[in-house]
């Protein structure tokens, strides 16, 4: 038998390895183009037509990665929704003392809807209309609110004075808040258009729920 000629599995395989940073990048140009149209444009007016023509790839191309322009969407999200949880960890992670980190976390995510505000708004007006969107929208909004209730229920003031029912219900309620009011900040709608209006009432809104009048303005004993 014949040596040193590679096999034709070898082969296959070298080919395999040889197309994949070609195929990431056909999937890349997918979801940047996409990104990019929604800037300009509304989530429910796009075809995945438009967005074959702005990605210049392949329908065939296109449903070898995504299923539909939702799951395009829905990787997008993801993306997104994976900035915001390092957006909060100054808080959660006690980086800082609890109040300073709650508007630190509130102001990387007013920048965050900033940067992503075409991706976010679309997720949040289509997710009541497509069960897909709308179990993956609860699904990362949950867990922003169990990071906050880890965390309240963990605070030295804020858990005892909740307790871990109100907790939950405090930190659903903020989570919940917050999403709104990035949503009509990015929508341009007054008075959250105004950035330091949008930090300052988000800001004040968590801290007079968890801590009353009783706002530490000390690093947290137990950071």
């Amino acid at each position: 038998m014949m040596t040193g000629m590679p096999s034709r599995r070898t082969v296959r395989s070298a080919r395999r390895s040889a197309a994949a940073p070609a195929s990431a990048e056909l999937r890349e140009r997918i979801l940047s183009a996409t990104r990019e149209l929604l800037r300009e444009r509304r989530f429910d007016t796009l075809s995945v037509a438009d967005i074959l023509d702005a990605a210049g790839v392949s329908r065939a191309s296109f449903y070898f990665y995504f299923p539909s322009k939702q799951a395009v969407l829905a990787d997008l999200v993801r993306e997104a929704v994976t900035q915001g949880q390092q957006a909060a960890r100054p808080w959660t992670d006690r980086e800082q003392d609890p109040v300073t980190g709650l508007r630190s976390g509130v102001t990387d995510g007013a920048r965050l809807w900033r940067d992503n505000a075409g991706v976010l708004m679309a997720i949040v007006e289509s997710w009541g209309s497509d069960e897909e969107l709308r179990e993956l929208w609860l699904e990362q909004m949950n867990l922003f609110t169990e990071a906050a209730t880890a965390r309240i229920e963990s605070d030295p003031v804020a858990g005892p004075r909740l307790g871990s029912t109100r907790a939950r219900a405090a930190a659903a309620s903020l989570t919940w808040m917050g999403e709104r009011l990035y949503y009509l900040a990015a929508a341009s709608v007054p008075p959250f258009d105004d950035e330091e209006v949008l930090i300052e009432t988000l800001t004040t809104a968590w801290t007079s729920i968890l801590y009353g009048d009783a706002v530490p303005d000390h690093r947290d004993p137990r950071g």
